[in-house]
């Protein structure tokens, strides 16, 4: 029969070195003067000077604006609530933000002397990777519709100039392949060195799909110059011009036997515009909706990877879009 093993017995010293590995920082309520304390670890994680009470407000000051109310209406609802209970809730620390997870008991359980205790946790790391991966759903997701409408739109190209279903289908295979080219760069890989290209080599794979070189030849022209493209940079404008010319498959110049597309930039100072011009396209009565996922991440593009901004002029003979990106951005 093997031993008993006596089990460690938990000095005081041994569960502080437990809570300093673990970055929790202790917390005490008192329930009736609202007075809060922490220790070191928490006056660090709120970015507050050391004190031995702290009231709400102060912590308050830091709570993001848009988590102060439901913060405060939870923790005085914490007393009727059986049991352990966890609030999630934003800090700001300057600009930076972070997700702190509030910890402890309720329904008064283990208060002492009318106070109640718990801890904070930072969650930020894992608040981030569920962003990031509801991003990735979401984009993975737009992506699967706009390919489905691109599809049924490249289809009804295709049959305008074709002249038997055997040509169709050639017409149709040439489009599609060309698709599939200009999807590589909008996927980043990671580690992949080929992404960076010269800006017009780039804008001929995006557009080579929706160009039709028998019965409407010319009628996407490009004007633009002889630039490279870093390899990050080129993820990031492929993904904001395949969006553009996605819109335009759909909506705009592009779903029109007549319509037409210029694409034209001139390096301004440390900024590149391209001007992205449609016509012929439907007539517009009213501007696009521009609140959906794709406008969404069109704008987190530009601004958050290019370091630039859109600006849409719609008219009735079709949109006038305007970026500007920052050329050090482009060439990275």
């Amino acid at each position: 029969m093997a031993p008993l093993v006596e089990p460690p017995r938990w000095s005081p010293r041994h569960l502080r070195l437990a809570i300093d590995a673990a970055g929790i920082a202790l917390w005490s309520w008192n329930v009736d003067s609202d007075a809060f304390t922490m220790d070191g670890h928490g006056f660090d994680m709120w970015d507050l000077p050391p004190a031995p009470i702290v009231v709400f407000e102060e912590l308050s000051a830091k709570i993001h604006p848009a988590d102060r109310d439901r913060v405060r209406e939870a923790f005085a609802a914490t007393r009727a609530i059986v049991g352990p209970y966890e609030i999630d809730f934003r800090i700001m620390i300057g600009d930076v933000v972070k997700w702190i997870s509030a910890r402890g008991q309720g329904d008064d359980a283990d208060i002492e002397g009318r106070v109640m205790y718990g801890v904070f946790l930072d969650v930020t790391g894992r608040k981030q990777a569920e962003e990031a991966n509801e991003l990735l759903a979401g984009e993975m997701s737009h992506r699967v519709k706009n390919l489905l409408s691109m599809a049924t739109a490249l289809t009804s190209i295709s049959s305008r100039s074709a002249t038997s279903a055997g040509h169709m289908a050639g017409e149709l295979i040439s489009r599609l392949s060309a698709l599939g080219r200009a999807h590589d760069l909008v996927r980043p890989v990671p580690g992949r060195k080929e992404n960076g290209a010269l800006l017009g080599d780039m804008l001929t794979i995006l557009l080579a799909p929706y160009n039709d070189d028998a019965a409407f030849s010319g009628r996407i022209r490009v004007s633009v110059p002889r630039m490279s493209v870093g390899e990050s940079g080129a993820t990031s404008l492929a993904m904001v011009l395949h969006e553009l010319a996605t819109n335009s498959v759909k909506y705009g110049a592009l779903s029109a036997a007549s319509g037409t597309l210029d694409v034209a930039c001139v390096v301004d100072g440390e900024e590149l515009v391209l001007v992205w011009t449609e016509h012929g396209g439907p007539r517009i009565t009213a501007p696009p909706e521009t609140s959906g996922y794709g406008s969404k991440m069109l704008m987190r593009s530009m601004q958050s990877q290019l370091n630039g901004s859109v600006t849409r002029d719609w008219s009735e003979d079709g949109a006038v879009i305007t970026l500007r990106i920052d050329v050090n951005r482009l060439a990275v």
